[in-house]
């Protein structure tokens, strides 16, 4: 089993996903203004909440890395989650992150991301890192660009075109 390292930032803590955050992250998933650029664009049930929470958790123990809860620290409470993500057939090793809509504008989007990606490069030893982000999602790619991430291209993913920001190790 692989142990899922916990750290905090300035104003955030990135843990494990745990079995009593699915309420908190069904109802982000849930929300169509939090999922409408992510994968086809659809809310998740509950049921599909649970199974991605799964997925991240099982991406953890098959590669090593993957999706931290996000947590605010003044509160406790589950403000969404960032990581990092290759399965098969992904068309890079992504840093992505999802916030629900209570979060947004805080900057805490960038904070979470910004510290994955550091563990991207310092523990894990990764050159590369992409971001895919749908086209008209302009805050996320406010975030890509913050991070000193560019855009280097476009891809067909779930049927629609996302581009691809990247970021090579010591750029940022």
């Amino acid at each position: 089993m692989v142990d899922i390292p916990s750290f905090t930032t300035d104003r955030l803590l990135l843990r494990p996903l745990r079995e009593k955050d699915l309420d908190a992250y069904a109802a982000i998933m849930a929300d169509p203004e939090v999922t409408r650029y992510l994968g086809d664009g659809q809310p998740l049930s509950r049921v599909d909440a649970w199974r991605q929470m799964a997925l991240f958790l099982g991406h953890w123990q098959l590669r090593g890395y993957g999706h931290w809860a996000v947590e605010e620290r003044g509160s406790g409470a589950l403000a969404g989650r960032v990581g990092l993500f290759l399965p098969e057939g992904w068309p890079g090793f992504e840093l992505g992150w999802t916030l629900g809509r209570a979060f947004w504008g805080r900057g805490y989007a960038t904070e979470a991301a910004r510290a994955a990606l550091r563990y991207a490069f310092s523990e894990l030893g990764r050159e590369h890192v992409i971001s895919l982000i749908h086209p008209d999602n302009r805050a996320s790619i406010r975030v890509a660009e913050r991070l000193g991430e560019s855009r280097e291209g476009e891809t067909e993913f779930y049927g629609r075109t996302v581009l691809v920001y990247g970021i090579h190790r010591g750029a940022s």
